[in-house]
């Protein structure tokens, strides 16, 4: 069975049946004993990476998934005040780490798994509509030789921190997201730093980590042409989604299958 095809992860109240329908019913038998899935490499980790306008809840869904097979998986909480606290904030989160890990980053969290991947404990690296600049690279020129998203009208900023609107939030960001769950998510947004989205990475750990990275067709937020290029650009093994931007809440088992495919490679 190839990486993209692996059997299909459930969501919270139906693991057990979608496991056993796919062959995994030991991932489920290993995550409830709190053992490492018996089809992967002991000791495997996950480490996810929110981006802007987010905070490490936003990982919910897919981290049950990534436990429900066995594997463990830590969501890092960035302060989005700038590059270097954010950065400080993942390697914090990968000291920890008992084994090889695979280390995700959505959105401007490509930015940062960049900057920290070169981390002893990081396997591999899977970008999820996420940026993935060369090291000293001015990315925010990068973007402009492509189509300008709809989310960039809606950032406001008010005394060097911002955020989205809430028409740009709910219609942009979280298209595809049931209104109910994207007015939540609007509540709990992180507000960034003004500077944030100008700040150059000092390394690009995809040049030498093997790379993973998930395009979203639908996005409002990141132009589908641009992750395109990047993952191009990088070489990574590509899953295309028919996605908004926020995938890893409305194709949470495609997301977490991809992730897999990292961990047991």
């Amino acid at each position: 069975m190839d990486r993209r095809t692996f059997g299909k992860l459930a969501a919270s109240g139906g693991v057990a049946s979608v496991f056993a329908a796919s062959g995994l019913g030991g991932a489920v038998a290993s995550a409830s004993s709190g053992s490492a899935v018996s089809s992967g490499k002991p000791g495997r980790s996950v480490v996810l990476v929110h981006g802007a306008y987010a905070d490490g809840s936003c990982w919910a869904d897919v981290i049950r998934g990534l436990q429900a097979a066995g594997v463990t998986a830590t969501s890092v909480q960035n302060p989005l005040t700038s590059l270097a606290d954010d950065a400080a904030a993942a390697r914090r989160i990968l000291d920890l780490q008992p084994g090889p890990t695979v280390l995700v980053g959505h959105s401007y969290a490509g930015s940062v798994i960049s900057e920290v991947g070169d981390h002893p404990a990081v396997s591999s690296l899977v970008y999820l509509s996420a940026r993935a600049p060369e090291a000293g690279e001015d990315y925010p020129a990068l973007a402009a030789k492509f189509p300008t998203p709809p989310a960039n009208a809606g950032i406001v900023y008010v005394n060097g921190f911002g955020g989205l609107t809430e028409e740009a939030f709910l219609d942009d960001f979280a298209n595809g997201v049931p209104r109910d769950r994207a007015r939540v998510l609007y509540a709990a947004q992180g507000r960034v730093a003004q500077t944030l989205f100008g700040t150059k990475t000092t390394a690009a750990a995809w040049q030498h980590k093997p790379s993973r990275y998930v395009i979203t067709t639908e996005d409002r937020t990141t132009a589908p042409e641009l992750q395109r290029f990047v993952a191009k650009r990088m070489n990574a093994e590509v899953l295309e989604i028919a996605s908004g931007h926020l995938s890893l809440i409305t194709h949470p088992r495609e997301v977490t299958r991809f992730i897999l495919g990292a961990v047991r490679a």
